[in-house]
């Protein structure tokens, strides 16, 4: 930092702010911190009685904020998101449409240990909406060195760290299982749930088989839907470990690789997860998604239509988090569940 005549500072950047006052009109900064001074600028910081000002001395091994800024936009920018105009040093992304927002974690935690940058962002994993705000970046000084940049691009990867990935209008079938409702003992209450959640989604419901606790019967039902062109299988009932609950054999019998059979999440702990030849995702849902507000199938569920593969790790991770504390009034996604 040096001080410099306004008269030769053009092109230098700012170190403080500069304050206008005009009586009875308004009091405030003219010029912000990181403000690079133009020609046009110098009439008016005379006319606010400034002959000097303190500037960064630029070099070619250092960059403006602005300038870096833009790097940190490349880094995280990908499909389905814009950005802002930089502003102070500080560069936002905003999704273009509705989807999945996924993030390269390792590459975030990288280029945030490096220092004197930042990047902040949304959780991943949960549904976002066009317009909504993604994340936001600056580095802190008014000047960077532009190694250290560098070592930023090289420490996030090729690949950008953040992408909205598109809802695919899947098509899903819906296996219900048990006794009681097979023998209409009882009214079927869990598929006008599902309906309710996947219409959330556009996902249109190709067809509803009810079956008894017959495992055959079950896996038979499964691979029929499949055959009429169902994209997704979501299977209610017989996911417990009583004798009669022969979900789960249904579905291996089927020849889908089972992912998980239980997940570390309040209420969903019986939920299973499997792919059909690893293109359609056929789910054992445990009761609590019928009767619970929120739970293990509210997180999967925007994945699973985005195409996300979801693996077992995926599913340990959820874990911390994975408690819904069932709160008074619901905020959710706005909460600590699945995150």
């Amino acid at each position: 930092m040096k001080t410099m005549k306004v008269t030769d500072a053009v092109g230098q950047v700012l170190c403080h702010d500069i304050t206008q006052i005009i009586v009875g009109e308004k009091k405030g900064p003219v010029f912000r911190k990181g403000h690079i001074i133009r020609e046009e600028d110098i009439p008016v910081l005379l006319s606010v009685g400034k002959e000097n000002v303190y500037v960064w001395e630029r070099n070619e091994k250092m960059l403006h904020e602005n300038e870096a800024a833009e790097i940190l936009r490349q880094i995280c920018q990908g499909p389905g998101m814009h950005p802002t105009e930089v502003k102070e040093g500080k560069i936002e992304l905003i999704a273009d449409r509705d989807g999945l927002f996924k993030i390269r974690r390792d590459g975030l935690r990288a280029v945030n240990g490096l220092g004197e940058m930042m990047i902040a962002s949304r959780h991943g994993d949960f549904p976002v909406r066009k317009g909504d705000k993604l994340a936001g970046t600056r580095i802190i000084p008014l000047v960077i060195e532009k190694d250290k940049m560098e070592r930023a691009k090289e420490a996030a990867g090729r690949d950008p760290l953040f992408a909205v990935l598109p809802f695919l209008k899947k098509k899903a079938g819906i296996v219900t299982t048990g006794s009681e409702v097979y023998h209409g003992r009882i009214q079927d209450t869990f598929t006008p749930i599902l309906e309710r959640k996947l219409a959330a989604y556009g996902v249109e419901v190709i067809d509803h088989a009810i079956c008894d606790d017959n495992h055959e019967m079950i896996t038979e039902a499964i691979l029929s839907q499949i055959d009429k062109g169902a994209e997704l299988v979501l299977c209610t009932g017989g996911m417990s470990v009583d004798p009669d609950d022969r979900t789960p054999l249904a579905i291996k019998n089927t020849g889908a690789r089972i992912v998980s059979y239980g997940a570390p999440v309040l209420p969903g702990a019986m939920f299973l997860l499997s792919y059909y030849k690893e293109t359609v995702p056929v789910a054992g849902l445990p009761g609590c998604v019928m009767y619970a507000g929120r739970t293990i199938f509210d997180l999967v569920l925007p994945r699973l239509l985005a195409g996300d593969m979801i693996d077992a790790r995926d599913l340990a991770d959820l874990g911390e988090g994975g408690l819904c504390l069932n709160c008074p009034v619901c905020t959710y996604p706005n909460c600590g569940f699945g995150k």
